[in-house]
């Protein structure tokens, strides 16, 4: 693995500690105390924080905009970049503006359709896949060349990830598709809301068996229920989710109002039965809108305080 960038988040994992990161979604407006106001709520108790690129193809305030805020204030970004917005001169473009902030981590992502989003009718680029950006990148830091062939004169510094969805069907082929990218030189790898522990914990064995634990760091993505009818519309509308039936029927078996604090402790459970698997690097805990959570989670998880970099 690279040992050349000077990402925390990198050096947290190569030392051996279990990493902690979250995620913050920008604003729909330029207001920049939307963002700090998230950052300083997790701060202290994960090693980075991920903005998302206009999640659910939703138009918000930029994901490298709000990076350079959370840098500002002494908070470790990572640059979530999806290639549905932009070609290839403009992915380029955005890294190296990146990259003159001193930003080091970056998520490597094709992006939800537009139709999800407020501008149905946008045209998608995709002129990269999410394989090819984690290909573009590494190539960029580690020959100091643009995609032309040029050189950089100051190539980015970056610790290159991507994501990956061990309950997306068909399932026989998230190990291979997760290989590939391993193969096109991606270095850590968060994963999509983990509810089914089982057959995360399969999908987990079946990267064991090709040695993938060894060749990249997988941080496990956690995000806490507010309510059974939260994880019913998940189990039911959202594709490539999967929310065991036992899951959905435990928050039902709780009263409303004490629901939220159900999924908090479900998610609890969850990490600390992961944090015994073999090849689990780390934790990814998204509670977009719920930020005040995360300290609660962390903290009750065994996992603070975070080690010193």
């Amino acid at each position: 693995m690279n040992l050349k960038t000077s990402s925390k988040l990198e050096k947290i994992l190569k030392q051996g500690h279990i990493a902690v990161t979250s995620e913050c979604g920008p604003p729909r407006g330029s207001d920049p105390e939307v963002i700090t106001k998230k950052g300083n709520l997790i701060k202290d108790h994960v090693d980075c924080v991920n903005i998302t690129d206009n999640q659910t193809s939703m138009t918000r305030m930029c994901s490298l905009a709000a990076c350079v805020h959370l840098k500002q204030m002494g908070i470790e970004p990572v640059l979530q970049m999806v290639t549905r917005d932009r070609n290839r001169i403009a992915l380029q473009s955005d890294i190296l503006g990146a990259a003159s902030f001193d930003i080091h981590n970056i998520l490597c992502l094709t992006g939800d359709h537009q139709s999800f989003g407020d501008c149905p009718e946008g045209q998608n680029v995709h002129d990269l896949d999410s394989m090819q950006l984690i290909q573009t990148v590494r190539y960029m830091r580690d020959e100091g060349k643009f995609l032309g062939g040029d050189d950089i004169s100051r190539p980015p510094d970056m610790f290159v990830g991507a994501a990956a969805n061990p309950f997306a069907d068909p399932f026989e082929i998230r190990v291979p598709r997760l290989a590939k990218k391993v193969a096109c030189g991606v270095e850590f790898i968060q994963t999509q809301c983990i509810y089914n522990l089982d057959k995360f914990e399969e999908w987990m064995r079946r990267l064991r068996e090709r040695g993938l634990h060894e060749k990249v760091y997988i941080m496990a993505g956690m995000t806490p229920m507010k309510s059974a009818g939260m994880a019913k519309f998940m189990k039911n509308r959202v594709p490539g989710m999967d929310v065991p039936d036992e899951v959905v029927k435990r928050l039902a078996g709780v009263e409303k109002k004490k629901q939220a604090q159900e999924g908090i402790d479900i998610c609890v459970e969850a990490i600390q039965r992961l944090k015994e698997v073999e090849g689990v690097a780390g934790f990814h805990v998204m509670a977009i809108e719920w930020e005040e959570k995360v300290p609660e989670i962390v903290e009750r998880s065994g996992l603070y305080p975070r080690p010193a970099i």
